[in-house]
């Protein structure tokens, strides 16, 4: 069975995939912006391990033994799920692999956006790390005393909810409804944006999210909030946040997603100062991928056996 694999695998983890072949699996990895070599290796895929890289009827039409695309991750919204549902391939993902990489992530954004981290670390490499101007000294702040607001109450605020409790934050959320588990306080998301000091993002990206924190929902948050969103670009109009950024409206943001990606030089959000950036990667630890490694291998038995799948989506 040839899988594809959507990553640029390192020494230790490719070790890992050569040793699958005693299994009857040749694991393939292809770095992600290589379309030439990926659409290539497709031809005689059965299956597909994907990352990011938006998986189109285009790509599918071009993978015509493929039978499983296998979602490292949870979000499918970057799979042409309709065209691969007319095709009879399966599409699963893996819920929870991620979700302690994520909620630490989201955790750094919020301490690197709070305590200004990447301003102290050019400024210190410059060898100017001293005096400190008064706008940065009067900007530096805890999560202790905070109100943090998590939208989406999910795997990720779970984990996160009680971490950030535990420092001492005020933690609200909003969802479609109320939790009788949560230990936070449940807020509409009007009331949560204009309660909280640290507004976090963890919803699913869809139809009724997208855009779901534009220009009105930006003004309805405190004046020098902070922005953190781990989960999808496109909830949030990024032309709105940088405006509100550049304004001072917002104090800072910090970002691992954007709406399109990989997110090319020029963007808005690059120039300025008071935004903490990664490039998709609060998911991507060894423990991920170890975790993530055990559902994939799995579902290729499955696939191989003719026994459900995990975790299918289609």
């Amino acid at each position: 069975m040839k899988v594809v694999f959507q990553y640029d695998a390192g020494p230790g983890l490719r070790r890992r995939l050569e040793a699958l072949a005693a299994e009857g699996f040749v694991v393939v990895p292809c770095e992600e912006t290589d379309r030439t070599r990926f659409r290539a290796l497709l031809a005689d895929a059965d299956v597909l391990w994907h990352i990011l890289m938006p998986i189109t009827a285009e790509v599918i039409a071009a993978a015509p033994k493929l039978r499983l695309i296998q979602k490292v991750g949870v979000g499918v919204n970057t799979i042409d799920l309709a065209a691969a549902s007319a095709r009879g391939i399966a599409v699963c993902n893996m819920p929870g692999t991620n979700s302690r990489a994520v909620a630490e992530m989201t955790l750094l954004l919020m301490l690197a956006a709070l305590r200004k981290i990447c301003w102290f670390d050019r400024k210190t490499r410059e060898g100017r790390g001293w005096p400190l101007p008064p706008e940065i000294q009067d900007a530096l702040g805890e999560i202790a005393g905070r109100t943090v607001g998590l939208v989406g109450y999910g795997a990720v605020p779970r984990l996160l909810a009680p971490v950030l409790r535990a420092m001492g934050a005020k933690v609200l959320y909003t969802a479609r409804t109320a939790k009788p588990d949560a230990v936070a306080e449940w807020r509409t998301l009007a009331d949560l944006l204009a309660e909280s000091d640290v507004v976090s993002l963890h919803a699913a990206l869809s139809e009724k999210t997208e855009g779901l924190i534009g220009a009105q929902a930006l003004a309805r948050m405190k004046p020098g909030a902070v922005l953190v969103n781990t989960a999808r670009g496109a909830l949030v109009d990024e032309p709105a946040l940088a405006a509100a950024l550049r304004s001072g409206r917002l104090g800072a943001a910090g970002l691992d997603v954007f709406a399109a990606e990989p997110a090319g030089p020029g963007h808005p959000l690059f120039a300025l100062p008071n935004v903490v950036l990664a490039p998709h990667v609060a998911w991507l630890t060894m423990e991920t991928l170890e975790r993530s490694l055990a559902v994939a291998v799995e579902n290729c038995r499955r696939l191989r056996a003719g026994t459900p799948l995990l975790h299918r989506v289609v």
